[in-house]
């Protein structure tokens, strides 16, 4: 795949499944409409802020470098010929789905809705579950002892506090 196919089908997934997951399913669980803050705590609202903001950059520096230097997309139809293992991915395996998760809770906190932290938390169970039973063991079949080097330095969820050389 060329640079332009891949920035243009990451750009269409980008919108289907960030989007669905991370914008649509939120929306319609809770409107975006403020609720009382949880616990009461107006700081579990700044902290929700902060997570979007944090997570919407992670997602697409995520989405550029699967484009630009994997020279594919992250849909599993159309997925990268090169291991990523720059920027973010230095610190984390699976900082797309970090953001993601990100966004959703942060999502959560921000208008008070339980509803949509347990959706969260219910994602990253499924994301987890994808990364174990499908992903890794197809990234170690493509890019065997490249990929087996990347998860011996860098953890699956955990960021790193330095990143992996």
């Amino acid at each position: 795949m060329n640079r332009f196919g891949a920035l243009a089908g990451s750009a269409l997934f980008l919108v289907v499944a960030p989007g669905s997951l991370a914008v649509w399913v939120p929306w319609t669980l809770c409107r975006w409409r403020f609720a009382p803050p949880l616990l009461g705590l107006f700081s579990l609202r700044i902290l929700g802020a902060l997570l979007i903001a944090a997570g919407l950059p992670v997602l697409l520096d995520s989405f550029a470098r699967f484009a630009l230097q994997g020279l594919g997309t992250p849909a599993p139809i159309a997925p990268p010929r090169h291991l990523v293992v720059t920027g973010l991915y230095r610190y984390v395996r699976n900082p797309m789905y970090v953001a993601v998760v990100s966004l959703i809770l942060g999502q959560g906190l921000l208008f008070g809705s339980v509803q949509v932290l347990e959706y969260g938390l219910a994602l990253w169970l499924g994301f987890h579950l994808f990364v174990l039973l499908y992903e890794e063991p197809t990234l170690r079949g493509k890019f065997d002892g490249e990929y087996e080097e990347f998860c011996a330095n860098v953890r699956r969820w955990i960021p790193r506090l330095r990143p992996w050389r």
